[in-house]
């Protein structure tokens, strides 16, 4: 295929969405699942000799899974108005740490005595598939605010902070791998350097970032009416300035960029003495934009807003390019024969028992602890750690393996989370003490 012919395609692809939407909506399909297939679908019309290995472009691909990840986990704390300390954290938390931990155990287990690998690779396989994704679960009750529903700001909590909390395993699983001979790992230095300085350092400075760069932009914006427009921009910019400076210092960047969002969206007012609030909201018939950006009672929640819509349409554009790729990768990746029991164990087994034994308080016979259970959606973070883990020394033997795995149990989870998540969706809405149980 020609540039020319993949322009058309790609053309074609975002345009046939956006005049589909209504009929989308009423399949009981995802958009995650629609871009999958479609993205299989431009597998078939390319040439092998276009190379689609992914071991070959891991770099690029990497880099692609990188930014989207970075994207979404920015958009996922923009929208979570529950402040960094409040106690509602506590199961994300626990999802994150002991779920996550648990769950790379498991696999790691099954790994060593199913699939014959090596520890340090069996380490480095559950760590790529331990990570849930945020942006895959979109369906689940997005509408979180500063009063969320408990099931969405679960879910979304944990593969905020999984996506982080992860890398550490990965690294170790890279250092313990055979041609790795164990020389690279000091286990104390990991401990105290990659886990603890990692996590702390991250969610610290981008805390930091996120307060210090909203309240200069609500200071100049209430103070001397400059800085106005160009939210896009500010947008990208705290995302790269939180990112950059957690790389700096050997910090999570990923902790760093989704506490940075976090902490944007919580910036407050600057009141100015004898001002009052605007009584009309920002509408077609109401107050204009610039208008509610400089006024004093009202310029915080006006950056939230255009920041946090711009970056949805950013998320969507990034969903739609990494889950495309695992599409267009899929039919090239190995199949070994494992895989058929491999993905049912990981999806269907592992996932209750690291949700029912790293969060006791999230009983799995309940319908709450059943969505969690259930959802725990494979997605960005398994493809960015497995491009990361074929660019930092995971060989060619293991590597066939390790892409034909992941790809597999992604595809496998937004097949099978996006059919069910209306049907799964009804059946908890039903509970008698409602949706925010």
């Amino acid at each position: 295929m020609t540039a020319a012919h993949w322009y058309l395609a790609l053309g074609s692809l975002l345009v046939a969405l956006v005049l589909s939407k209504g009929l989308l909506a009423r399949l009981l399909l995802s958009r995650a699942t629609v871009y999958l297939f479609v993205g299989v679908l431009l597998s078939l019309i390319v040439p092998r000799g276009d190379s689609l290995s992914p071991i070959f472009h891991a770099v690029l691909l990497g880099r692609v899974a990188e930014i989207a990840l970075l994207i979404s986990l920015f958009t996922v704390g923009l929208r979570m108005g529950v402040p960094i300390l409040d106690r509602r954290w506590l199961v994300p938390v626990r999802l994150a740490v002991f779920s996550m931990a648990i769950t790379v155990g498991l696999i790691t287990a099954i790994g060593i005595w199913g699939l014959r690998l090596p520890l340090g690779a069996a380490i480095l396989l559950g760590a790529i598939l331990a990570p849930t994704d945020p942006v895959l679960a979109s369906g689940i009750q997005t509408e979180r605010g500063q009063d969320p529903d408990r099931l969405g700001f679960n879910l979304a909590g944990e593969g905020a902070l999984n996506d982080a909390t992860s890398f550490p395993l990965v690294t170790l699983g890279l250092a313990m791998l055979p041609q790795a001979g164990g020389t690279s790992l000091n286990i104390w230095h990991w401990i105290m350097w990659d886990v603890f300085w990692s996590s702390a350092a991250g969610i610290v400075l981008g805390a930091l970032v996120g307060t210090a760069v909203g309240r200069a932009v609500v200071y100049l914006r209430t103070r001397h009416a400059a800085a106005v427009g160009l939210d896009e921009f500010l947008s990208l910019g705290v995302i790269g300035i939180a990112y950059g400076v957690a790389q700096l210092s050997d910090a999570s960047g990923f902790l760093a960029v989704f506490t940075a969002g976090l902490s944007l969206q919580r910036v407050q007012n600057l009141p100015l003495s004898g001002a009052t609030p605007l009584g009309a909201a920002s509408s077609a018939d109401g107050h204009g934009y610039e208008t509610l950006a400089t006024h004093s009672h009202h310029a915080s929640e006006a950056m939230g807003d255009a920041v946090r819509n711009f970056n949805t349409q950013l998320e969507h554009l990034a969903e739609l390019t990494v889950v495309v790729i695992v599409g267009v990768l899929l039919p090239w990746s190995a199949r070994p024969g494992a895989l058929w029991w491999f993905i049912p164990t990981v999806l269907l087994f592992v996932r209750p028992a690291a949700v029912a034994s790293g969060a006791l308080g999230i009983a799995t016979i309940t319908r709450g602890g059943a969505m969690v259970a259930w959802f725990g959606i494979r997605g960005v973070g398994s493809m960015f750690y497995l491009m990361y883990a074929l660019g930092h020394g995971l060989g060619t033997p293991l590597a066939t393996v390790f892409v034909a795995v992941t790809l597999g149990v992604i595809s496998a989870s937004i097949v099978l989370h996006g059919v069910s998540v209306r049907p799964m969706m009804t059946w908890y809405e039903r509970s008698p003490s409602g949706p925010r149980r």
